[in-house]
């Protein structure tokens, strides 16, 4: 199983940017996916989750700014992101619990990071 992640860059404050995150391989089903973000010196931490019925959570210092949403059929998980800030500056992960197998459990899984920097 891989997360492919894209979509990240250089934006000035204020603009907009969407990342994405498609799964692959061999999956039986995937249950919560979401993003995460690690800024330089600091934790990991998470900006939002998405269940696969579609319901979402939000990083307090996210909410109202960032969407994520989800593609089930195409294991696709994006996070529109508006309004950067600079503070928004991090490595984004994508992450996804999948099952493999029937009857087995979820692990999680991690894309590669894409780095989103806000600077003008």
């Amino acid at each position: 199983v891989q997360l492919q992640a894209s979509g990240g860059g250089l934006v000035q404050p204020g603009r907009s940017l969407r990342v994405s995150c498609e799964a692959s391989g061999s999956i039986f089903s995937i249950g919560v996916m979401g993003w995460y973000r690690q800024a330089p010196g600091k934790q990991r931490e998470l900006v939002a989750t998405v269940s696969s019925g579609g319901s979402t959570n939000y990083a307090d210092s996210v909410k109202g700014r960032f969407t994520i949403s989800r593609v089930n059929a195409k294991n696709t998980v994006s996070l529109q992101m508006n309004d950067l800030k600079p503070e928004d500056t991090a490595v984004y992960y994508c992450n996804a619990r999948i099952s493999t197998t029937w009857g087995w459990g979820y692990d999680d899984y991690w894309g590669q990071g894409t780095q989103v920097t806000v600077s003008s």
